[in-house]
Parts: C-alpha cells; structure tokens; sequence
C-alpha cells in the first residue's frame, strides 16, 4: 500500500498486479467518451462536456494506474489519482496540469452533487490544456499497452 501525504485527507493506492487488459479496456472508453463530446454542443452544455472531459481524464489516469499497478480506493479515490500522476510522473505535467485536473475534480462534484452550472467561457478557456493532458496520457498509455 502506498500513502500519499500532504492532502486533507489520507488515501492510499493498493498495489494490485499490473493489468493491461483493464487499462486497454478503459484507454478505449476513454476516448469513445471523447468522441461522444465531440458531438455536443459545449455552448448548450458546458456543464456536461466538463464532466464529460474529467471523465475522460479520470478513465485515461486509471488506466495508467492499473499498468503501474495500483488502485485507488476509499473516500477521495479521485483526489489519489490525481495526486499519482503528479508525484509519479512530474517531467510528463507540470503544477499547472496537476492544479487543473484537481480543479475538473471539483467542479464535477460541485456539477454531481449540487447542481452547479459551468459557464461556456470556462470550456472555452480550458479546453486547450485538457487536451493537452489527454494527449500527454494517451501517448503514455498506448506506449505501455
């Protein structure tokens, strides 16, 4: 088990053999998922294609995990993986990458569980960089697989 510190919270990773199946198998949802996005209207739906987008990179870092052979599990799983990628992987994204996915994570929660609606401007201003991160994953991940 590895422990990740300095969040508000304690989580950890479970080693678990590396599987290349379940990493192929959620690379490939991941971008179905953003093919599907790219059909939606992100003026009509900026909400939704930003969940859509944490979605897709939650899938892609999932995926690495499982090839790196680990798991995250419990309260704050999400916050785990976001925190792997930037202590396992700090010459691939810098801060700014890290902050940002860390940020989705939370609007996503905000969108999940309080309703919250996202402004086309924030799609607009983020969408460069959250493709960035997809291509930065995809490229690790189809290395590996």
């Amino acid at each position: 088990m590895v422990t990740l510190r300095g969040s508000d919270f304690m989580g950890e990773l479970i080693e678990i053999t590396p599987d290349r199946q379940k990493a192929n198998s959620m690379h490939r949802m991941a971008n179905t998922r953003l093919e599907m996005l790219s059909t939606m209207d992100t003026v009509k739906y900026p909400s939704l294609v930003i969940e859509g987008y944490y979605e897709v990179l939650k899938e892609l870092i999932t995926a690495l995990t499982s090839l790196d052979g680990y798991k995250a599990k419990g309260e704050g799983a999400h916050k785990i993986l976001i925190e792997y990628v930037g202590e396992s992987y700090k010459n691939e994204f810098c801060e700014a990458d890290i902050y940002l996915l860390d940020e989705l994570r939370r609007i996503r929660n905000k969108i999940n569980y309080d309703g919250f609606f996202v402004k086309e401007e924030y799609v607009a201003r983020n969408k460069k960089i959250i493709f960035e991160i997809i291509r930065k994953l995809n490229e690790i991940i189809e290395k590996r697989i």
